[in-house]
C-alpha cells in the first residue's frame, strides 16, 4: 500500500483513475479519489509563489457581477438559434433544497451553459409549483397560513438556487399560486368546459382519510395516498372530471415520436392501457330496461360465460338486488368501499362475493346466468361489470370453484398448444374442466364449433353487431382525470351554479376567481372544501340572468398549474392572454426537459394532455411539449431517497460553506452517470476542491507570460476538446469531469516548459459550464472584458487526433511472431520492408519461400511462407 504522505500519481484508464496498486474503480479513499500529480504545483510554478484559490471570494464576486449586469436575461431579439432548457420546477417545501435536488439543477445548468457556448440563445427559466397538498399539509402541521409558509419557502429556495450559480432568467419567474398566473389556469378550465372536456359526475372516488380529499387514480400508489402514505378508501361524491380519455389514442400514438427514455414511454403506454375487444350487452331478466354492458378482449369465449359479476359500487346493484338478498349485498358493498383498489386486485387473495338474486340473459343462448357482486371487479376499470368465463380466466375460475358455479370449456387447445402455453387441459378436481388460457379451437360454442379462436373473435362480434347487442370496441386502462380537491390551497374552480340557468363557467373577463384569505383552512372531512363555509365567496351573481347563484367550492389539484407552466415562461407578464402565440411557437417545444422519473405518469401525462388541448384551441402550432426528456438519478443516503421525514437530508449550505459552490457542482456530476442513482458520500469532495485549485493555479501561473505554442500542447489540446465534446454530447457528464482531470495531469508534464495562450483559454472556456465562477475569473484574468459565455466552445482539428506512430502485429502463417512500430502514414511497402527486417522473424522466414504478404492497414502484416 502507498504510504499516506507519499507522492501519488494516478493513471487514467478505462474511464477511472487507477492507483499504482491497481485498486478497483469505486474503492478509492478520500485522499486518493481524484488526486492528480502532486508535483503539478512545482512544475507549474517553477519555484515561484503560487496564486491562492479563494473560491468563496470569487464566487461572491461573480454572482454580484451577474446580477448587476443582468447577465442571464434572455435577449429575445438575438440572431442566435433558440434553445429551451427546462427543469421540472419545485414545490417549495419548508426543508429547502438538499444535495439530491442540486444534482438535477446542476445538470440542467451545465447543459444550458454548454449550449450557450455552442452559439445558442438559451432560455433557462425557474418558478414555483406552489399550490397543492404538500404546501397545505406542511402549513397545517406548522400552524402557518399556506400563503405565508409558501412565500417564506420560496424565498429560501430562491436564495439556494441563486447560490448554485445557475443562469436562470429571474425576470421570468412564475408562481402557480399567483392570481396573475392561475387566472390562466382557470381560463383553460373554462375552455375545456365549453368543449365538453370538463364535466361533473357523481362517482366513487379515491378518498384519502388523512388529507381529507379525493385523489386521481395516478395519485394512489399501492393502495396508499401518493403524498401522505395513508391507505386510500372509496367515497361516492360529485366530482369535476377532465376527459383525458378523449385524447387516449393521440397520447399513445405520439409517444413513438418523442426522444424520451424507453422506460418512461413504456410506463405511459401501460398506464393508458389500450385494449381491443368487444362491448356486449346482457339484459337483466325480469327488470325492464335494465342492461349490463361488459367489455371483453375475448369475445371468442362468450359461450363459456356462466355468470356475471358487477363491481359492488355499480349503479345497477341496488336496482336489481332481490329483497331476500338485499341485507347481505348491502353489507358486502359497505365492506368493499373500505378497501383500496390495490387490495381488491391482489391475485392470490381469497375470493369473496355475494349473489344479488338476479339473473342476466345470455345474448346468444338465451340462458339465465346468475349476477354476483365481487370486490375483484372495479367500477373504474372497463364498465364495472364482467362476463365471467371460468374455464379460461384465472380469477373467474377461482371464484367459480369457491362458490360452486358452472365451468364450461369453450376453447380446446390444438395439438401441442397446451404444452407450449404451459396450460393443462385435462380435467380438474371433481370432474370440472381445468383452467386453460391458451389459443385453440372452439368447442361447446354452437355454430362456431371447430373454428380457430382468433377467427372466431371477429365472427362472434359480427353476429353480435347484426343482432344489435354488441360491437367491436377499444377501451383503456386510463380513466378520466379527477380534477377536484376538497381543500383550500388550490385554484378555485371557475364554475357558478344557478337554479334558473344551471351550471355555467365564470366569464373569462371576470377571471381570476381569487382564493379568499381565510383564518381556517383545515380540511373539513365532510367532502366539502373549507371554501363552502365562506358565504361571501359562495354567494355570487349568475352571469347569465343576474339572479342569485353559488360558486363551486372545490379547488383544482396540485397538478393543474404545472400542466402548462412551460408555456408561460416565454411570455410571463402577459395580462391579455396566457401567452403570445408567436412567442410560444418561437421557443417551444422545450428542447431539453430535465427531472425525475417519478413524474413519468402524473406530470408528464397531464402536461401532454394540456398541450394537445391548447393546440386544439388554436393557441399553439405544436401538440407535444417536450422534445427530449432526461431523467436524472436520485442521490440516496443510507440506501434511501433523501427525505426530511427519514432524517437523511444533506444540506448543500453546509458544503458550500466549506468547499464553495463550484466544487459542489463538479462533485454532484462526478458521483456517477447522471441517469443513475448514486449513494451520497463526501469522500471525494476534498479531492474535487483541490483539483479546482490546481486548475486555477495552473492557469494563473502562466497567464502573464504564455509561451509560444508547440506540437505537444497542440496535440493534447485538440485531443482533450474532442474527448470532452464527445462526452458532453453523450450526456456522460461524470466522465466529462474525468476528462478535465486527465487533461490537467497531462499538462502538468508540459507546464515546466510553459503553457500557450490557446491552452489557457481552452481551460477557461471548457470549465465554465461546470464551474462558472472559476471559468469567468480565469477568462477575465486572461485579459477579456466580456463574459466567458460570449466565447464559443472550442473546436478540434482531426489531424491532431491521429497517432504519429502505430504498432503493427507481424504474423507468419497466421501466428504472431513479432511487432513493429512504424510511422502512422507509412506506405504498405515501407511497413512490409520494416517487418521483413525484424531480427525476430529470421528463424521463421530464412530459407523459406515467401508465397504472399498481406497487410491490413494500421493493424497487422501476415507473411505466408512454405518450405522447411
Amino acid at each position: 500500500m502507498v504510504p499516506r504522505d507519499a507522492p501519488l500519481v494516478l493513471t487514467w484508464t478505462g474511464g477511472v483513475w487507477i492507483l499504482p496498486e491497481e485498486m478497483e474503480a469505486g474503492t478509492l479513499t478520500t485522499r486518493q479519489q481524484v488526486t492528480t500529480h502532486n508535483h503539478l504545483d512545482e512544475a507549474a510554478g517553477a519555484g515561484r509563489a503560487q496564486p491562492e484559490y479563494r473560491p468563496h471570494e470569487l464566487e461572491r464576486k461573480w454572482r454580484r457581477r451577474w446580477e448587476e449586469t443582468r447577465a442571464h436575461k434572455v435577449d429575445e431579439n438575438s440572431p442566435r438559434p433558440k434553445y429551451y432548457c427546462l427543469d421540472m420546477f419545485p414545490y417549495p417545501s419548508g426543508s429547502g433544497l438538499h444535495v439530491g435536488h442540486w444534482r438535477g439543477y446542476t445538470i440542467s445548468d451545465v447543459w444550458s451553459r454548454y449550449k450557450t457556448l455552442q452559439g445558442y440563445n438559451v432560455l433557462h427559466p425557474m418558478g414555483w409549483d406552489a399550490f397543492g397538498l404538500p404546501a397545505e399539509n406542511a402549513a397545517i402541521k406548522l400552524g402557518i397560513h399556506p400563503a405565508v409558509s409558501t412565500a417564506n419557502n420560496i424565498a429560501n429556495f430562491k436564495r439556494q438556487l441563486q447560490e448554485i450559480g445557475a443562469m436562470y432568467d429571474w425576470d421570468r419567474e412564475i408562481n402557480t399560486s399567483d392570481p396573475e398566473y392561475y387566472k390562466w389556469t382557470q381560463f383553460f378550465f373554462v375552455k375545456m368546459f365549453e368543449r365538453g372536456l370538463a364535466y361533473r359526475k357523481k362517482m366513487p372516488i379515491n378518498w384519502c382519510p388523512s388529507c381529507k380529499t379525493g385523489l386521481a387514480n395516478e395519485e394512489v400508489i399501492d393502495g396508499t395516498c401518493e403524498r401522505c402514505g395513508s391507505e386510500v378508501t372509496k367515497k361516492e361524491m360529485n366530482q369535476w372530471m377532465l376527459r383525458i380519455t378523449a385524447y387516449a389514442d393521440r397520447l399513445l400514438e405520439d409517444l413513438k415520436d418523442l426522444d424520451w427514455p424507453d422506460k418512461v414511454k413504456r410506463m405511459q403506454a401501460n398506464w393508458i392501457g389500450r385494449s381491443e375487444g368487444a362491448r356486449i350487452r346482457f339484459a337483466v331478466h325480469g327488470v325492464e330496461g335494465a342492461e349490463i354492458e361488459v367489455f371483453t378482449t375475448r369475445p371468442d369465449t362468450l359461450y363459456g360465460a356462466t355468470y356475471m359479476v358487477l363491481a359492488p359500487e355499480h349503479p345497477l346493484v341496488e336496482r336489481i338486488t332481490t329483497p331476500d338478498r338485499r341485507e347481505a349485498v348491502e353489507a358486502y358493498v359497505r365492506e368493499t368501499l373500505k378497501k383500496s383498489s390495490v387490495a381488491r386486485q391482489i391475485v392470490d387473495k381469497t375470493k369473496t362475493g355475494e349473489f344479488t338474486g338476479a339473473y342476466a340473459v345470455h345474448p346468444l343462448t338465451g340462458e339465465k346466468i346468475p349476477i354476483w357482486i365481487a370486490d375483484y371487479v372495479l367500477m373504474d376499470y372497463g364498465t364495472g361489470a364482467i362476463m365471467a368465463v371460468p374455464a379460461h380466466d384465472e380469477r373467474d375460475y377461482e371464484f367459480a370453484v369457491a362458490f360452486g358455479l358452472p365451468i364450461v370449456q369453450v376453447v380446446a387447445p390444438a395439438e401441442g398448444d397446451a404444452e407450449a402455453s404451459g396450460s393443462n387441459p385435462a380435467e380438474g378436481a371433481d370432474g370440472r374442466p381445468a383452467l386453460y388460457t391458451g389459443p385453440g379451437r372452439l368447442v361447446n360454442s354452437g355454430p362456431f364449433d371447430g373454428m380457430d379462436n382468433e377467427a372466431a373473435k371477429k365472427a362472434i362480434v359480427d353476429l353480435l353487431k347484426e343482432r344489435g347487442i354488441g360491437e367491436a370496441a377499444v377501451t383503456y386502462r386510463m380513466r378520466d382525470w379527477v380534477f377536484a380537491r376538497q381543500r383550500y390551497w388550490g385554484e378555485p374552480i371557475p364554475i357558478i351554479y344557478c337554479d334558473r340557468c344551471g351550471t355555467l363557467p365564470v366569464p373569462v373577463e371576470q377571471l381570476p376567481v381569487r382564493l379568499p384569505d381565510v383564518e381556517r383552512y383545515e380540511p373539513t372531512g365532510t367532502g366539502e372544501s373549507p371554501l363552502a363555509a365562506i358565504e361571501s365567496f359562495v354567494n355570487t351573481t349568475c352571469p347569465k340572468c343576474g339572479g342569485p347563484a353559488r360558486r363551486e367550492t372545490d379547488t383544482m389539484p396540485q397538478w393543474a398549474g404545472s400542466s402548462w407552466y412551460f408555456l408561460r415562461y416565454p411570455d410571463p407578464h402577459n395580462d391579455r392572454e396566457p401567452f403570445s402565440r408567436e412567442k410560444a411557437n418561437a421557443w417551444l417545444p422545450v428542447d431539453m426537459y430535465i427531472g425525475g422519473v417519478e413524474h413519468a405518469v402524473l406530470h408528464l401525462l397531464y402536461a401532454r394532455f394540456f398541450t394537445k388541448v391548447i393546440h386544439d384551441l388554436g393557441l399553439i402550432d405544436f401538440d407535444e411539449p417536450f422534445q427530449h426528456l432526461f431523467n436524472q438519478g436520485m442521490l440516496t443516503l443510507g440506501g434511501a431517497k433523501m427525505s426530511k421525514s427519514k432524517g437523511n437530508v444533506v444540506n448543500p449550505d453546509d458544503i458550500i460553506a466549506e468547499h464553495g459552490v463550484d466544487a459542489l457542482r463538479m462533485y454532484e456530476l462526478f458521483v456517477g452517470p447522471p441517469e443513475d442513482d448514486a449513494e451520497w458520500s463526501t469522500n471525494g469532495l476534498e479531492g474535487v476542491s483541490r483539483f479546482l485549485g490546481r486548475l486555477y493555479r495552473l492557469v494563473m501561473t502562466h497567464v502573464d507570460a504564455p509561451c509560444p505554442t508547440r506540437p505537444a500542447l497542440e496535440k493534447l489540446r485538440h485531443r482533450f476538446i474532442a474527448s470532452l465534446t464527445e462526452r458532453m454530447e453523450s450526456f456522460r457528464l461524470n466522465t466529462a469531469v474525468s476528462a478535465f482531470m486527465e487533461y490537467v495531469n497531462q499538462l502538468s508534464e508540459e507546464a515546466k516548459d510553459g503553457l500557450d495562450r490557446a491552452t489557457l483559454e481552452t481551460l477557461a472556456v471548457t470549465i465554465a459550464p461546470f464551474a462558472p465562477h472559476l471559468g469567468e475569473e480565469l477568462w477575465e484574468r486572461l485579459g477579456h472584458q466580456e463574459s466567458v459565455f460570449t466565447a464559443r466552445w472550442p473546436e478540434y482539428d482531426e489531424k491532431w487526433l491521429k497517432d504519429d506512430e502505430v504498432e503493427i502485429a507481424v504474423q507468419v502463417n497466421g501466428r504472431v511472431r513479432a511487432r513493429v512500430v512504424v510511422p502512422a502514414d507509412a506506405s504498405q511497402d515501407q511497413v512490409l520492408a520494416a517487418a521483413r527486417a525484424l531480427p525476430e522473424l529470421a528463424e521463421w522466414i530464412h530459407g523459406k519461400q515467401v508465397v504472399k504478404e498481406i497487410y491490413v492497414p494500421g493493424r497487422l502484416v501476415n507473411i505466408v511462407v512454405k518450405g522447411s
